[in-house]
């Protein structure tokens, strides 16, 4: 099997890295983390014009299809660039939708007229009824910021449920979207604002919501697993950079050779991490047997290396890998948060053992 990028993805990944680099992300993350959303849209307006989110949108309502490899190179650079934003589950709600069949004027068997419903439920004035004829499309076209909450997979809280236009929850085999939304929970991560859902209406109900919901949690775990992949890489320059700065007796410390292997660790585990994710989005894709598998598999080996790559970036910093002032706090603070969101190391653990081999 092939796991090596196409030129026109490795282009994709070189346009957005461009594009976020000109951005500015950390004091985009920054802006985030104090409440102030405004810096976040515009850069979310401009993810959507490269076409980030119709990749989770099947065409018939302004997407690209269903691409998991590509969802996997754009979420690869988001974590590099520390983008904030309910950006994975965005993406993973979409896919909630579509197999759900939200948008088909004839509906699927024993599947609720989502459209409408998300139409009557303009709560707050943030869902207004024209507008919500069809939040596919709004995601696809980025009108559109959407949190998911499975509290069976990630716990009570919603990611950035107050920045949302829509908060959707799932819960046994019924989806509703969430009225209101409590007060802004504290977070190792500041710029992921944690909320719980409150109230709201019923979309749909069925047995057919847990398919559709299995499915739409291995979307989120494999771009979360991606963030992960990017983040640690981001790290792991920024310190290979900065070791090669910092000199003591006279060298750069960098040269020493205890510092060497530490960081030679930290690329092996990355590198072996990234076949894997792109292995899950190549099974995800074809709907393989064995796909949540191998979304589990990357989840926790991409999750763990990003972990192990803060670890090493804060104690080769030294005392100024702890300032607040430092934007390497921004990539260190997250590290942890992805490694558990959408499926714990525990969680992917068991999921790979229960499930069978990975082929």
């Amino acid at each position: 099997m092939r796991f090596l990028l196409d030129d026109d993805q490795r282009e994709f990944a070189r346009s957005l890295d461009r594009m976020l680099t000109a951005a500015g992300t950390p004091a985009v993350a920054r802006s985030w983390a104090a409440g102030d959303t405004a810096p976040g849209r515009a850069l979310w307006a401009r993810l959507a014009e490269a076409d980030l989110f119709a990749l989770a949108v099947p065409e018939r309502h302004g997407g690209l299809g269903s691409l998991p490899v590509e969802l996997a190179v754009a979420f690869t650079e988001l974590g590099r660039h520390v983008v904030p934003g309910p950006l994975v589950e965005t993406v993973a709600a979409a896919a909630l939708l579509d197999r759900l069949g939200a948008g088909d004027t004839a509906g699927r068997p024993g599947t609720a007229d989502i459209a409408s419903r998300l139409g009557a439920a303009h709560t707050a004035g943030r869902l207004g009824t024209a507008a919500t004829a069809d939040l596919l499309s709004r995601i696809a076209a980025g009108e559109a910021l959407v949190s998911l909450c499975v509290p069976a997979v990630g716990g009570p809280y919603a990611l950035d449920a107050e920045a949302a236009d829509a908060v959707l929850v799932v819960e046994g085999d019924t989806v509703r979207l969430a009225g209101a939304v409590g007060p802004v929970q504290p977070s190792a991560d500041p710029a992921r604002r944690l909320a719980r859902p409150l109230g709201g209406t019923v979309l749909a109900r069925g047995p057919e919501v847990a398919a559709a919901t299995a499915y739409s949690a291995d979307v989120a775990a494999l771009a979360t697993a991606a963030q992960s992949l990017g983040l640690g890489r981001a790290l792991l320059d920024r310190t290979v950079a900065y070791v090669g700065q910092r000199t003591q007796f006279g060298v750069p410390v960098g040269s020493f050779q205890a510092l060497k292997h530490r960081l030679a660790d930290t690329l092996i585990s990355l590198e072996f991490a990234r076949p894997l994710l792109h292995a899950a989005a190549l099974a995800l894709a074809e709907g393989a047997e064995h796909a949540s598998a191998e979304v589990a598999a990357a989840k926790v080996t991409t999750g763990e290396a990003a972990h192990a790559a803060a670890r090493t970036a804060l104690q080769l910093h030294g005392a100024v890998g702890y300032t607040e002032e430092f934007d390497l706090v921004l990539w260190i603070r997250k590290a942890r948060p992805l490694r558990d969101a959408w499926g714990t190391p525990a969680a992917c653990r068991a999921r790979v053992l229960a499930e069978g081999a990975l082929t």
